[in-house]
């Protein structure tokens, strides 16, 4: 609803998230990086100013599929530059740093990853950092950030490559207490994870569905 007070906080949180997977997925199609650049921008452009966004029903799919084939959908429109430029208005939708975005573009790893599954896997590493800010403001309004930092490498799986025994000497705590924090740590983290996605798919049922395929695209 455009007309709520929360519309524009939610929709600038919402291509904040999914610009750089949106920007990989249009790179990976063979655009140069000063045209991905543009129909990213003009995308989220013709969404709000149409309000397609409104048009993501839960009760419809999930919303990564609907931005993903609301995104084919307007690039096979696109004909040359100047139609896309003219749709966007040439204003900047999105703030970002364009350089930055194609650094982290050509820094992704070599593959033949299509653009949509470049596009997953891009959405599935959003979302888990995000949770994972999340996480850290939450342990620095209580002073922790030191903890966090200390286990986030064990967060996802069981990184190994610092024990809990100099963790704990390091934050001056015993191993059983590192340990129990540590569960309380991921729990919360599923927590989180999980709220995030029941934002964008229909049912309680599709969360479950939907967590497995982040974990499938995290680990492919």
């Amino acid at each position: 609803d455009p007309q709520s007070p929360e519309a524009q906080t939610a929709l600038g949180r919402l291509c904040q998230s999914y610009w750089y997977p949106l920007y990989c997925c249009v790179r990976r199609h063979g655009r140069s990086p000063e045209d991905a650049q543009d129909l990213t921008q003009a995308f989220f452009a013709k969404l709000i100013a149409n309000n397609q966004i409104a048009l993501a029903d839960q009760e419809r799919g999930r919303f990564r599929s609907f931005l993903l084939r609301s995104l084919e959908n307007f690039l096979h429109s696109e004909y040359d530059k100047t139609v896309y430029i003219k749709r966007g208005g040439g204003r900047e939708v999105i703030s970002w740093d364009a350089q930055t975005a194609e650094e982290r573009y050509r820094s992704e790893p070599a593959s033949d990853l299509s653009p949509q599954q470049i596009f997953e896997r891009r959405w599935a590493s959003t979302v888990v950092t995000d949770c994972l800010h999340r996480l850290r403001r939450e342990l620095s309004m209580t002073g922790r950030e030191e903890l966090f930092d200390q286990l986030e490498p064990h967060l996802w799986g069981d990184d190994t490559s610092t024990p809990y025994t100099l963790i704990a000497a390091s934050l001056d705590m015993t191993v059983v207490a590192v340990k129990v924090t540590m569960h309380r740590l991921r729990s919360r983290y599923r927590t989180l994870l999980r709220e995030e996605v029941a934002q964008t798919v229909a049912s309680p049922e599709d969360v479950n569905d939907e967590m497995r395929r982040l974990f499938q695209v995290l680990t492919q």
